[in-house]
């Protein structure tokens, strides 16, 4: 599942940000949408944060990581203006999402993975493959 689907979809937001171009995100709306879909399992949530959900939802949080002149050319390349392209890349240089997993779940659920290279993002989906493949086993005996 993937949230800015659900947020186009379910007008999930209350309001619009000038200084960032984007919406602002109704947290407290978006955990009211999505309970249901967590409680019944077997979801994974793509978003860029992660401190307004219930640690309950999940059983291990991957944060990519990516290198600063990589990401700056990324986002510099989807039109992203100067101070969003700033706020972005000093979030990447003080760790501030892995950080933010870290004080929102248990250490050890929280996973850091490489994002830099496109052989990098298919070794990724690899291991989460693996993950979950693993999980399953472990809790279908």
């Amino acid at each position: 599942m993937l949230l800015p689907n659900i947020l186009l979809t379910g007008q999930l937001y209350n309001g619009y940000d000038e200084e960032y171009d984007c919406p602002i995100l109704d947290e407290d709306r978006v955990v009211d949408e999505l309970e249901n879909q967590m409680r019944e399992g077997g979801a994974i949530v793509d978003y860029h944060g992660c401190d307004f959900f219930p640690e309950r939802w999940f059983h291990i949080v991957f944060v990519l990581r990516t290198d600063n002149s990589i990401l700056y050319k990324r986002l510099e390349t989807r039109g992203y203006g100067e101070k969003k392209l700033k706020d972005n890349i000093q979030c990447e240089i003080f760790q501030v999402l892995y950080e933010e997993a870290i004080a929102s779940y248990k250490e050890e659920i929280v996973h850091q993975l490489t994002s830099n290279k496109p052989e990098e993002l298919e070794d990724n989906i690899n291991q989460i493959l693996k993950w979950i493949e693993q999980w399953i086993k472990d809790h279908n005996t």
